[in-house]
């Protein structure tokens, strides 16, 4: 099975503006999950938890999508913002790049003219920004871009949009020696920028969409530089799989979700015993958004809530078992 987690020790290196009081000065005499509302969600969650000790440390192993299972991704994820903020800044710098019909159509925020453009060619344009930066660049830019960016309609910082339920259980894991990695559909250079800051997911315990690099030398010194191409398709679906193979080796008793990108992810984990698949849905309009999670790659017509109690996941509502969601400010 699998469960959407996130619950951070900070790394020296990180700026204290992504500490938020709430989660960081928890009482350590409280009950475990205090963001859990008592019931059957969170008896689930338990049992699971309780249940690691028997496994070999070495097989302790959950991972968890990013987008709409750790961090709020409505009403548009904020990789995107991210690629906004860089187009709005090189338009600045090259005002013909606003004539461009990927960038024009990104910049009026039309969906209709994106759609009929295709997410591909939009995305692989929107790449086009930082070909030939080094990883050190791209790192740079990302973590600048968080330290003031704001959500567009919640009133809070874009860092502080991280569960907070999902904080106590990422913790939780790891005060049981559960190693814990992120599988994305997102850029993985671009998750790998904050992942121990907001998660306490180390960079290299992170898989996500991935760029082709060019390695060259200018006058006689290493460079490794950005393209515009992916390396594969991106990574939702069984490409999760895949790619978690690939990249980690190792299979996990744990593993959490939101939306059909995530699918084979869960059902990958949910084969182990003990296990946990932890579907996050979205139905807490009033404090979040509410909506049914899809994936920008692959189309199902049954619901991925459908599918998870058809396949006996644990399906999280937010309304319902969650007490808090967000960290206080």
């Amino acid at each position: 099975m699998a469960i959407a987690v996130s619950g951070p020790r900070l790394a020296s290196s990180v700026s204290a503006v992504w500490i938020w009081p709430e989660y960081w000065g928890t009482n350590v005499n409280q009950p475990e999950l205090p963001s859990w509302r008592p019931g059957a969600t969170r008896d689930a969650v338990l049992a699971f938890l309780g249940a690691v000790a028997d496994v070999a440390p070495d097989e302790r192993v959950a991972m968890f999508d990013n987008d709409g299972t750790l961090w709020c991704e409505r009403p548009t994820y904020p990789q995107f913002d991210f690629f906004v903020d860089r187009l709005v800044a090189a338009v600045g710098e090259r005002p013909e790049l606003a004539e461009r019909a990927e960038y024009a159509a990104v910049l009026t925020g039309d969906p209709t003219a994106i759609g009929a453009l295709g997410l591909r060619r939009v995305g692989l344009a929107l790449l086009e920004l930082f070909e030939g930066q080094t990883p050190a660049d791209y790192d740079g830019l990302v973590r600048s871009f968080f330290v003031e960016a704001q959500h567009r309609t919640l009133g809070r910082p874009l860092a502080s949009l991280v569960y907070q339920p999902m904080l106590e259980l990422l913790d939780a894991l790891r005060e049981r020696d559960v190693d814990t990695f992120i599988v994305s559909g997102g850029g993985v250079e671009f998750v790998r920028a904050i992942s121990a800051s907001l998660y306490g997911v180390p960079a290299d315990r992170v898989v996500g969409t991935a760029i082709l690099y060019r390695y060259e030398r200018q006058e006689g010194i290493p460079r490794l530089s950005r393209t515009a191409e992916l390396d594969g398709e991106p990574n939702e679906g069984p490409a999760k799989v895949e790619a978690l193979q690939r990249h980690i080796g190792r299979r996990p008793i744990l593993a959490v979700g939101n939306s059909l990108g995530d699918r084979e992810l869960l059902e990958y984990a949910q084969t182990s015993h003990p296990s946990l698949a932890l579907l996050i849905d979205h139905d807490d309009a009033d404090r979040e958004f509410a909506y049914v999670s899809e994936a920008s790659t692959i189309a199902d017509d049954e619901p991925i809530t459908d599918i998870g109690r058809r396949q006996g996941w644990v399906v999280v509502s937010m309304r319902d078992d969650w007490s808090t969601i967000f960290p206080r400010l």
